[in-house]
């Protein structure tokens, strides 16, 4: 999610910081999976400051083939579920059930092709190129935009709207960026989203108090 396994270490670490200190703010317990995707963002970049090390030399096959498989598992079926599941916990709507069911159709199928096929990741420019091997994949694309963008655009919460438009928006330049084979900035967009994750579960504290 970096261009280096340097800045994918400093950045996981801020970032897992930030995880920690937004479950430290939870105080309602259906806030917690929501609460929780910062530090699975930050774990998922330390995880691939391990395989950057393994494509440079500096870490052995095992652990560089744990850290692929690893990486996959939480961006491939973890995400959509955690997402659209967090957001309906958290929010209570009807409408967000429907995109929760979504991601877990989505993660079923790319759970189901991680553990089918070996992970590979190759170097391309400044960036990371991941190979999983995933069937019908333009279609499990869109219904995984749909997932985790879509549950925060209809969550009902502000905060999380605005979460949604930013994480859409800076998907999409961070497609881009990649695509140039330029440097990865996936890292910068999780701390952004982290930050204004920290905002919401503090703004969600201050309603249990008054």
């Amino acid at each position: 999610m970096c261009w280096s396994a340097q800045a994918d270490l400093v950045a996981g670490t801020v970032v897992t910081g930030l995880g920690l200190a937004c479950l430290a703010r939870v105080r309602r317990a259906r806030d917690l999976p929501l609460a929780a995707l910062p530090l699975v963002l930050g774990l998922h970049q330390l995880l691939e400051a391990v395989v950057w090390l393994g494509a440079d030399g500096g870490a052995g096959a095992g652990p560089t083939a744990w850290a692929r498989t690893l990486w996959a598992v939480i961006a491939l079926p973890l995400l959509p579920v955690l997402v659209p599941v967090g957001v309906w916990c958290a929010t209570g709507r009807a409408r967000v059930a429907a995109f929760a069911v979504l991601g877990v159709a989505v993660g079923v199928p790319l759970a189901a092709a991680v553990a089918a096929h070996p992970v590979t990741a190759r170097v391309h420019g400044h960036t990371l190129a991941y190979g999983v091997g995933v069937p019908h994949a333009a279609l499990l694309l869109t219904g995984y935009l749909l997932a985790t963008v879509g549950t925060l655009l209809v969550s009902g919460d502000a905060l999380l709207r605005l979460l949604g438009a930013v994480v859409g928006v800076g998907a999409g330049i961070c497609a881009l960026v990649w695509q140039l084979a330029f440097v990865s900035t996936w890292c910068a967009l999780a701390a952004v989203a982290s930050l204004l994750l920290l905002v919401w579960v503090g703004a969600a504290r201050r309603q249990v108090q008054s």
